[in-house]
């Protein structure tokens, strides 16, 4: 797998195994698994025997796993149709900056923030846990701070270096991403990631959190800025949600909203829209504005604010990646077209 450069490792009874080299799936010459071969690979690595009985219990199990000097990889078992089944998904057990992530400069930004909410949003496998690794890893070379994460699991091992850094996993640690949050703001931190904000608790918990004068990044998987917005309001009861967007108003600090493309010859590259809080931004959330949120970041562009389309149309013309995988990402469509040098199937 680390051979190839492939990201995920593909284990299910009743099939070869497979790899995701550049985005795709791409099968092994292996022969078909059996249950028997799963047990054999699988039962070893996880981490306690009472794991192993969590998964034949609940159905499904994530852990991480190193290789030493080689890499980590997370790991996710579950049942399926014809047996078991796991995805190892690798994690390098090299620590990137910003700058060697390719990442747009204004993202260093983000680095010296000091309170508020800091949002990295995208589809599943768009590389979030690898920009936030990138900006922890900043943080931590250049600012003596008290950083904890909460991930399920942990992902990127992130030594001492400026900073003090508590890595805390679901499961061995704590219960839940809730309790464990509230648990963290009692522990002098001053950056709390957030490794999934996925339901109404953790998302209530994390914006006090930062509402308190503390630095939270967190996740969710919306593809751009408005639609992370949104899906934040719109988790909380209606009753709630004028002053959730009040504290919203209050406490975001950036959005990241990135997607994953195919390269041309190879690889990948990922397109980032870039909001930066400020500005007119407070009232829009306030006043439930979003639609107005691709004006608000074109209006930003000097301070490095991009929106999806744009980042996707630089790939383009730096000749990164193909019209047709621009096109599949863009927001605007009827917009994007225009950019197109030819016809694309609607």
């Amino acid at each position: 797998m680390i051979d190839r450069g492939a990201s995920d490792l593909h284990l299910s009874v009743g099939r070869s195994p497979m790899f995701r080299l550049s985005g795709e799936i791409d099968p092994i010459r292996y022969r078909v698994l059996s249950n028997r071969d799963y047990v054999s690979f699988v039962k070893p690595i996880v981490p306690e025997e009472s794991y192993w009985e969590r998964f034949l219990t609940n159905g499904d199990l994530d852990f991480s796993y190193e290789v030493p000097d080689l890499a980590r990889f997370r790991v996710n078992c579950f049942m399926q149709e014809f047996g078991f089944g796991s995805v190892f998904r690798v994690i390098p057990s090299k620590l990137m900056t910003v700058s060697q992530l390719g990442l747009p400069p204004a993202v260093s930004r983000i680095c010296s923030m000091t309170r508020g909410l800091v949002l990295v949003t995208g589809p599943t496998g768009s590389g979030k846990s690898t920009t936030l690794s990138a900006i922890i890893n900043q943080i931590n070379m250049d600012r003596k701070l008290h950083i904890i994460t909460i991930e399920d699991p942990v992902e990127f091992v992130h030594p001492p270096k400026m900073s003090v850094i508590t890595q805390r996993e679901i499961g061995p640690h704590a219960r839940n991403f809730g309790d464990a949050l509230k648990a963290a703001v009692r522990e002098d931190p001053d950056l709390v990631l957030v490794g999934e904000m996925r339901d109404l608790t953790t998302i209530g918990l994390a914006l006090n959190a930062a509402a308190s004068g503390l630095l939270v990044f967190g996740t969710l998987h919306t593809n751009s800025a408005a639609k992370t917005i949104d899906r934040i309001i719109n988790v909380f009861p209606t009753e709630e949600q004028e002053a959730v967007r009040s504290i919203l108003a209050e406490t975001l600090q950036a959005v990241l909203a990135q997607q994953l493309l195919k390269k041309v010859g190879g690889g990948r590259a990922a397109a980032v829209e870039i909001m930066f809080g400020g500005g007119a931004l407070p009232n829009l959330i306030r006043e439930g504005k979003t639609h107005q949120l691709s004006g608000f970041i074109l209006q930003g562009k000097k301070v490095g604010m991009i929106n999806m389309d744009a980042a996707l149309l630089n790939l383009l013309q730096n000749g990164i990646i193909t019209e047709e995988a621009a096109y599949e990402k863009a927001i605007d469509k009827a917009e994007f077209r225009k950019h197109l040098t030819k016809p694309v199937e609607e």
